[in-house]
């Protein structure tokens, strides 16, 4: 134990070194990231006994990843400084103002409906890069649009990218095991239909947990981003907030259950957004007081990004309807939903056309893009047409392309360490190193678990988090721990169906912290260095969720009783029945002076 306890603070030192950085000492994520690669690369070859050229091999695999993450955040920029220049942004915030002025509502449709059906078509990171810049060319604070499109990547994601997360992490995590198969074999069924046992528990957790992200959603923006810093300003929503969440989860779990694991969450956000849009134009639960940001003059600093489409939206451009100001974003749903569908040979196509790196230095580490499958690709698609449908001039385009450009430029450097950090930590198992030690995430989980004993059911979806944590993905996540999971719960005697469905969850709920997802988030709206602060609030939830999740799937595997399980679910629902009646009673009351004007004024 004392081996393992010793190799599990090893493999623990370079994440807590980047956290403490970014979130203790505020370092930027360029500078943080590379002191952090530093570290890793120390420890795997001290400690794990990788040599030098494995890690070269493996960082090289991370530049790969990290260049292809760079082309979608270059395609949403462009995509935002294309609308921006065209005129349609204008148009898109009159349209929202319309349905509801209230910031509150329009983070809500945007981030949680809109942001989970792009969620469920496309996933890697693709809903905050759509979300985050349409918030901001709506007029929320860039720190603002960025939480609102990083706290939103929960409930959506185990099913994101029509179920990848499912069916190739969860499903690969298992596959190939000898013990999986002789339980299975017990159980009279196949992996596939496993997979589909394990997503209904997987709906199930998050629902419980997901209904009240929309509520965190508005309570964050008020509290940290209103001209009061209240919480409670956001719970005089919380109707419309409740209603929401329900609009989604409920198609949600319905289809996990009916139909499979593929459209949970594009058929939830679709639905979803469909039956709140409708009901808020009818004023369906709307609160009767507006709530609004202060003038930006009164705004801080670190909320505001080098990207600021407000100053373009009262140049004087051709008026653009709404459906035309729409079909980008139409565009960019629909060729997400046609390339991700596997019965549609777009999929097969696309994913074919690869640009790899295989056994690289002879190591058996190997890298790949697929170019044409990236979201990248499809926002570059949709500008190219958007040029024709808003009949964009050569000067709009040329400046919406230098724009972009330089803004992809500032979130180069953190991601082309941090992608390399990533990937040395993980490969740093038997096959890759001469110690014979498992990978660190593994061996960071093991000590865990060592620890946690019979009662692992309530940490396992932090695992989940902390896979998500570093890879930036639930699907990587759900690679690398799902058999362990399944194998820690056999040995505690719990079933392996709700301890997996767990670590899913919890790997769902880590996208909220992953750091590069942060970098790449916050760079779709300038807002690189802020790293840290983002961090700060979005582990707010993602705390909230893994121990809610962890409760539940304590009771689910023990049973309510005077148990960790059963106490810590009343502890929190408590903590928070009085968050709730504390935070109502602290609500300022309504100031006499006028707000700003309406986001659709030319004045903005």
């Amino acid at each position: 134990m004392d081996s393992l306890a010793v190799l599990s603070l090893l493999a623990l030192a370079p994440l807590l070194f980047v956290g403490v950085l970014l979130v203790g000492f505020r370092w930027p994520a360029q500078w943080a990231m590379p002191v952090g690669y530093v570290v890793v690369v120390a420890i795997a070859m001290v400690a794990w006994g990788m040599d030098l050229t494995h890690v070269a091999a493996a960082s090289i695999q991370g530049l790969i990843l990290a260049v292809g993450l760079l082309y979608v955040i270059f395609g949403a920029l462009l995509l935002l400084a294309t609308l921006t220049a065209s005129g349609a942004m204008r148009t898109i915030r009159a349209a929202f103002t319309r349905i509801s002025p209230d910031r509150r509502v329009q983070a809500i449709i945007i981030g949680w409906l809109f942001g989970s059906f792009i969620e469920g078509a496309s996933g890697f990171g693709t809903p905050a890069a759509v979300a985050a810049p349409l918030l901001l060319a709506l007029g929320f604070p860039a720190m603002a649009a960025v939480m609102v499109g990083l706290v939103i990547q929960s409930t959506p994601v185990s099913f994101g990218a029509l179920g990848t997360p499912m069916l190739v992490g969860v499903f690969g995590g298992l596959t190939g095991s000898v013990a999986v198969d002789d339980y299975l074999f017990t159980l009279g069924t196949a992996l596939p239909g496993y997979i589909d046992f394990i997503a209904v528990r997987v709906a199930l957790l998050h629902a419980a947990a997901g209904t009240l992200i929309p509520l965190f959603v508005v309570c964050m923006l008020t509290g940290f981003f209103g001209r009061n810093r209240s919480f409670g300003e956001g719970l005089g929503v919380w109707k419309f907030a409740l209603f929401s969440a329900f609009a989604m989860t409920v198609p949600y779990v319905t289809v996990a259950a009916v139909l499979g694991p593929e459209f949970p969450s594009l058929l939830g956000g679709l639905i979803g957004l469909a039956v709140v849009t409708f009901a808020a134009q009818r004023g369906f639960l709307l609160p009767t007081q507006r709530w609004e940001f202060a003038p930006r003059a009164e705004w801080e600093k670190d909320w505001m990004g080098n990207v600021d489409p407000a100053e373009d939206l009262a140049t004087a451009r051709p008026e653009i309807g709404i459906v035309r100001a729409w079909t980008p974003y139409l565009l960019v749903a629909s060729i997400l939903v046609l390339t991700r569908v596997p019965q549609l040979p777009l999929q097969a196509f696309l994913s074919g056309i690869s640009v790899s790196w295989s056994n690289i230095f002879g190591t058996g580490i190997s890298g790949a893009l697929q170019p044409l499958y990236l979201p990248g690709t499809v926002f570059l698609v949709t500008v190219l047409a958007t040029y024709g449908i808003h009949r964009m001039t050569l000067p709009q385009i040329s400046e919406s392309w230098r724009v972009a450009a330089t803004q992809t430029a500032g979130a180069g450097l953190a991601l082309l360490y941090a992608l390399p950090l990533v990937r040395v930590f993980i490969n740093s198992g038997p096959d890759f190193n001469a110690s014979g030690l498992s990978s660190m995430p593994i061996m960071l989980a093991q000590g865990a678990a060592a620890l946690a004993g019979s009662s692992w059911p309530f940490f396992a979806p932090w695992i989940g988090a902390l896979g998500a944590f570093i890879a930036g993905s639930n699907t990587v996540s759900n690679l690398t721990f799902a058999l362990f999971q399944f194998a820690t719960a056999q040995n505690i005697g719990a079933s392996p169906a709700v301890i997996v469905a767990a670590q899913a969850v919890g790997g769902a709920a880590g996208n909220m912290i992953a750091v590069h997802n942060v970098v790449a988030a916050a760079a779709t709206v300038g807002l690189l260095g802020q790293e840290g602060p983002l961090l700060r609030k979005t582990v707010i939830p993602m705390t909230y969720y893994c121990l809610l999740t962890g409760s539940l799937t304590f009771i689910w595997v023990h049973g309510i009783g005077l148990n960790l399980g059963t106490v810590a679910l009343l502890a929190l629902l408590g903590g928070v029945g009085y968050a709730v009646i504390t935070l109502r009673r602290r609500v300022p009351a309504p100031r006499d002076h006028a707000l700003p004007a309406p986001p659709d004024s030319l004045s903005s």
